[in-house]
């Protein structure tokens, strides 16, 4: 989670991530308009970028359980997808099993 400290105005002075936070930081979400523009003002293109690839790791597991639910639902066949989409999909089927058993939250991996 993000949170932004603010100065008399109003306006971010500082974002900092982490569960633990100061008081008068207030938590926002990673694609806050108003975050975007403190990033970009700042001219740093690593946070962009690692916001980026948050969202990508995070939309992946949306679409696993959207072909999840329209195979269960009989809408597609998991056979109806091309032949590397198929193996990408079994791929990260099996490492997420094998990870199971392990004490960090596959999710928040995968």
């Amino acid at each position: 989670m993000l949170y932004v400290e603010r100065d008399e105005k109003g306006a971010i002075v500082a974002i900092r991530q982490g569960g633990e936070h100061e008081a008068g930081q207030v938590p926002v979400s990673l694609l806050d308009a108003e975050v975007l523009a403190f990033l970009r003002s700042s001219g740093e293109h690593e946070p962009l970028a690692r916001l980026l690839l948050d969202s990508d790791a995070a939309i992946i597991r949306v679409l696993e359980d959207l072909i999840d639910l329209l195979i269960a639902k009989k809408i597609i066949l998991f056979t109806e997808l091309p032949p590397l989409a198929q193996e990408k999909i079994q791929d990260r089927k099996r490492l997420r099993a094998q990870m199971a058993g392990n004490p960090l939250m596959v999710d928040d991996i995968l």
